[in-house]
């Protein structure tokens, strides 16, 4: 993309479940104008966060898609277990354990972890640390009880 490195945060879910969370921080990049990739690595998980965006709040529209839609090129949110970004997308969103891939060719790149897997938990330890030696300014925000995100230092 740019020069200008890769920004990473990382989402520490505490509270709210996934399928709550994700379309809120997916509305808030939208609003600010982003295209995203998000990355599951189970398809299953991704019919069923593709079932929670369509269905997050009736007053909401997150115009989205997965491999079963198609059309990425015209998704500003594109759902995969792939490491792929057919929407041109400039922030990455991972979950589930899911690693990214050329992180370097995005703005940003999220790291959604819940404490329901400990072991993705530790695996970002790791990719924190690798990031950290890389040079990349990375964040920490942990959700509070009302679901607002607290930036940890």
């Amino acid at each position: 993309m740019s020069d200008t490195k890769t920004e990473i945060r990382f989402y520490h879910l505490k509270f709210k479940p996934l399928d709550q969370a994700l379309p809120e921080i997916l509305e808030k990049a939208l609003e600010k104008g982003h295209r995203i990739v998000v990355k599951h690595p189970d398809e299953k998980r991704i019919k069923q966060l593709n079932d929670a965006i369509w269905t997050f709040r009736a007053d909401s529209f997150i115009p989205h898609g997965t491999k079963a839609e198609g059309f990425a090129e015209d998704q500003p949110v594109w759902l995969t277990t792939e490491d792929e970004n057919p929407n041109t997308a400039d922030v990455l969103i991972v979950t589930g354990g899911a690693e990214p891939k050329d992180e370097e060719n995005y703005t940003l790149c999220c790291e959604i972890l819940e404490d329901s897997q400990p072991e993705a938990l530790q695996s970002s330890r790791a990719r924190w640390k690798d990031y950290k030696d890389k040079g990349y300014e990375v964040t920490y925000w942990q959700q509070g009880e009302q679901g607002q995100w607290l930036k940890k230092a």
